[in-house]
C-alpha cells in the first residue's frame, strides 16, 4: 500500500497514533477505515429496524380502526418521508 500525505504533520500524528497502538501505519489506517464502515453499516441497520418497527405498527392496527386504504396510505406516506430524509447522503 502506498500512503502519501500532503501534510507532514498529519503523517507524523498518524504514525504516532499507530505506534501508540502497537501496529503498523497501514494496519492503523485500515482499522480506522473498517471502524468507520462498520459504524455506517450499524446506522443503516438501526434505521432499517426503525422502519420495520413502524411498518409493523401500521399493519398491526385494529382492523376496525381504519379502512385498509387509509392504513396503506399512511404506511406509504411514512415510507416516502423516510426515503426523502435519506436522499443526498452517501454511505
Amino acid at each position: 500500500m502506498n500512503l502519501r500525505f500532503h501534510d507532514p504533520a498529519q503523517r507524523s500524528a498518524i504514525e504516532a497514533a499507530a505506534r501508540q497502538e502497537g501496529v503498523s501505519l497501514q494496519e492503523y489506517i485500515l482499522s480506522a477505515a473498517y471502524a468507520r464502515a462498520t459504524a455506517i453499516e450499524e446506522r443503516f441497520l438501526d434505521a432499517f429496524r426503525d422502519s420495520m418497527s413502524r411498518s409493523g405498527v401500521a399493519f398491526a392496527e385494529e382492523v376496525g380502526a381504519a379502512g385498509p386504504g387509509e392504513r396503506q396510505r399512511g404506511a406509504e406516506m411514512d415510507a416516502r418521508r423516510d426515503l426523502g430524509e435519506g436522499q443526498g447522503h452517501a454511505a
